[in-house]
């Protein structure tokens, strides 16, 4: 191996100091896994320092990159639906059209569009007007991804005193039937997978005797007293009351053991509700 010059050395080591500057608007990332579909937004974070941003350093009316440096671009690893309007799984450039009464909000699949430049409408996947609204100061430019519940969530971009939010929906129940159809069809298969199957359908309100089927294997394999709660709730789900009720019984009783008040607690309030609708 050749020795460096002295001056070799100090040029790598300037070009390693400088790979580590602070910037300005650093990267940021925020994701959060919505249904089964994973969603990823990738953004440069410019900070207000005293100036007034939205009509003034983001001028109203104007395509903005919606961050700092380039695109801002969300990520989906499946199809989902933004505001009603389909989406394909992939990544796309996040851009918007800010206005003191209703901002434009446009997914593009160009991620080296930069606001106005080079802006295609005919490259939108998507393209929804939302309401702005004022909330409390932030410093940084802020993505958050909120309300992440029955497939679906809410994507927040706050800064300044601006917030602007739309709503993301990803439907897993056809994706997870398959995957439970899946791992069911291996040659092996555990009581928890049976369970978990039972679980979902139960809870998603599908394939109902399919899941109390399944419920009753994982109970035979291996009893446990949250299986044995989901058995109770795959015989209610059924209309097999009396089933039901002695399941709960019997989950009550094997949570008391195992000292789960959680799972004492949500029997004990089955059992009031079906034993009072006798």
């Amino acid at each position: 191996m050749k020795h460096l010059t002295l001056s070799a050395v100090l040029l790598m080591a300037t070009a390693t100091y400088a790979q580590k500057l602070p910037q300005p608007s650093p990267k940021g990332s925020v994701t959060q896994t919505v249904g089964i579909t994973e969603v990823t937004i990738n953004y440069s974070r410019p900070s207000v320092k005293g100036r007034t941003i939205f009509g003034d350093l983001v001028p109203f009316g104007q395509i903005w990159r919606t961050g700092a440096n380039s695109a801002t671009t969300i990520t989906f690893d499946g199809p989902v639906s933004i505001e009603g309007t389909q989406v394909p799984a992939g990544e796309y450039a996040i851009l918007t059209k800010p206005d003191a009464g209703a901002w434009i909000i446009m997914l593009n699949s160009n991620l080296k569009v930069s606001g106005a430049n080079g802006y295609d409408a005919k490259q939108d996947v998507a393209t929804i007007k939302v309401q702005p609204v004022d909330g409390d100061h932030v410093e940084t430019l802020t993505f958050t991804i909120d309300n992440v519940m029955n497939d679906g969530a809410d994507i927040t971009l706050h800064w300044a005193k601006t917030k602007i939010t739309f709503h993301l929906d990803a439907p897993a129940t056809e994706q997870a039937l398959a995957n439970i159809d899946k791992a069911l069809g291996e040659k092996e298969v555990s009581a928890s997978t049976y369970g978990s199957a039972a679980s979902f359908a139960v809870d998603r309100g599908v394939r109902l005797k399919e899941a109390l089927a399944w419920a009753k294997k994982s109970v035979e394999m291996d009893a446990k007293f949250w299986t044995v709660r989901t058995l109770s709730l795959a015989h209610a789900a059924v209309g097999e009351k009396a089933e039901a009720i002695a399941a709960a019984k019997r989950s009550m009783a094997m949570a008391k053991d195992a000292g789960n008040e959680a799972y004492v607690k949500m029997n004990a309030e089955k059992l009031a509700e079906w034993e009072g609708g006798k």
